[in-house]
């Protein structure tokens, strides 16, 4: 065939394998958001034939015959079309390594057990969720042989999440941070500024107030509701069908002011990450992030960088003083900015602060790891998960609930996940120090509520780059350094050290 008809024909190819691919994100979502419980086998029966229907039409020998063809006139093609045959073509010598029957099998086991997590969450009962915890480990374990790895089977799911990640380099780095941040929260517990909680932290808060401060904090980050919409869900998530389809979600309590507006200007990072793909892009695996790391570096910059700062809470209290009337009014913004950044040694990671949520990372990193290498038995998760919050955390885990049934992404079958979230924090810690020095008045925008010129960065830096580089390249363009620990360390200590006099 010739060369630049095998390229167009490939390219079509694959806009078809994304709408299926989009059609199936599209029963997720609603699995999540809207689906009766009822309807969880059959919808693990259409996710299955959709998720093959897929990944057959991607992986068949049709495939890579057009990819083959492309490549011989890679040099004739402009760049953003050899960027792209080199992604299509990565994929796919990962993507022929599964057998369609593989991927009808998994499909189904995780549509099961995320049902199964959800009532096993609800009840705090491992045993209930145990069988199918088991038959995913079994899973993940033959989707890492049939991908193929060198030094242990964690790699090859790494790579789906975090792609050039290796277990040896993420160790020495969570070896550092756990030290680290371990001994920082050890010095903030015993200063004499860490004191209680303020009475006005435990009022009630009404969530349909709390629903439209969230959307009218997404509104001023920038998030175009006419090609996005947030829902609630279980388990706070992002996910897009289009850069003009992208859905959040968030969860909502009474009992917590800051829970759901952290969830969604989480959420609302990952999702501006989404909708600023370049147009050109649209439906091409280019609209993508090069790695979930670099994607988690999104949402924590916008959630604790900008969310938790002190110009954030100096704009909103005005507008928060209306929207609960007398709830707040001996309450200033310095106020607000101290419970937002409060060191408060807690079980469930999404509730975690700074200092201490990469620990939670970590613990879920060695667990997973010692899962798939088959040193540790799923029936043993909760006592090795227990022991490892004494570890870590110091504290006692009183029921599975608020241990290892916490997390969706066992139930998911994402193995090789959590590593990200750490990954995400040391990358936006980059960042941020970097958009400082390019924008001088940066907080004092911030302090107006004026979030544009941050947008207008990131678009520019990371958003519209998409995978035309790795994480590693995209960070070193933009910061001019290799990924490290140091600006997230340096960021966290001089933050930390100041509220609390350190």
């Amino acid at each position: 065939m010739n060369p630049a008809h095998a390229f167009e024909t490939l390219h079509l190819r694959m806009l078809d394998v994304g709408h299926l691919r989009a059609a199936s994100a599209v029963l997720d979502w609603d699995q999540e958001v809207n689906m009766p419980p009822a309807g969880a086998p059959a919808r693990g029966r259409q996710l299955a034939t959709l998720n093959a229907h897929a990944h057959a039409l991607f992986a068949a020998s049709e495939t890579g015959n057009l990819i083959n063809d492309a490549l011989a006139a890679r040099d004739h093609l402009g760049p953003d079309r050899q960027a792209l045959l080199d992604e299509i073509a990565y994929d796919y010598n990962r993507a022929v390594r599964i057998p369609e029957t593989f991927v009808r099998r998994f499909s189904e086991a995780r549509s099961a057990a995320y049902q199964a997590w959800l009532d096993a969450r609800r009840l705090s009962d491992f045993l209930a969720f145990l069988p199918h915890l088991e038959a995913l480990v079994v899973l993940n374990r033959e989707k890492a042989a049939l991908l193929g790895y060198i030094d242990t089977p964690y790699d090859a799911l790494l790579e789906d999440y975090e792609r050039g990640m290796t277990s040896a380099q993420l160790k020495p780095i969570f070896d550092l941070l756990a030290r680290r941040q371990s001994a920082l929260a050890a010095r903030i517990s015993e200063s004499a500024a860490a004191v209680g909680e303020p009475g006005w932290l435990g009022q009630r808060w009404d969530t349909a107030r709390q629903w439209e401060f969230t959307e009218q904090v997404l509104r001023d980050m920038g998030f175009d509701f006419n090609a996005g919409r947030q829902d609630r869900s279980a388990h706070p998530f992002t996910t897009n069908f289009s850069i003009h389809d992208v859905r959040i979600t968030t969860r909502l309590t009474e009992e917590d002011f800051f829970s759901a507006l952290f969830s969604s200007i989480h959420e609302g990072g990952h999702a501006l990450y989404e909708q600023g793909y370049r147009e050109e892009d649209e439906g091409t695996v280019l609209a993508s992030a090069p790695s979930l790391g670099m994607h988690e570096s999104q949402s924590r910059l916008w959630e604790n960088m900008i969310g938790r700062s002190l110009p954030f809470w100096n704009h909103y209290l005005p507008y928060l003083r209306k929207q609960y009337p007398g709830q707040l009014d001996r309450v200033g913004a310095e106020d607000l900015f101290r419970e937002a950044n409060r060191v408060r040694t807690s079980l469930i990671r999404v509730e975690a602060d700074e200092c201490t949520y990469n620990l939670h990372v970590i613990l879920r990193f060695e667990l997973e790891t010692a899962l798939i290498e088959g040193r540790l038995e799923a029936a043993d998760v909760p006592g090795a998960w227990n022991e490892k919050v004494r570890q870590y955390l110091g504290l006692e885990v009183p029921d599975d609930a608020s241990g290892c049934l916490q997390d969706i992404h066992w139930s998911h079958g994402s193995f090789g996940y959590f590593p990200t979230y750490a990954l995400g924090n040391l990358y936006s810690a980059q960042l941020l120090a970097t958009m400082e020095a390019a924008i001088p008045d940066l907080w004092d925008q911030v302090n107006e509520g004026v979030f544009g010129p941050c947008l207008c960065w990131l678009r520019e830096h990371v958003h519209r780059v998409g995978r035309r580089e790795t994480a590693v390249e995209i960070l070193r363009d933009a910061t001019g350094k290799e990924p490290d620990t140091d600006a997230f360390l340096e960021y966290l200590e001089s933050k930390y050290s100041a509220l609390y006099n350190l």
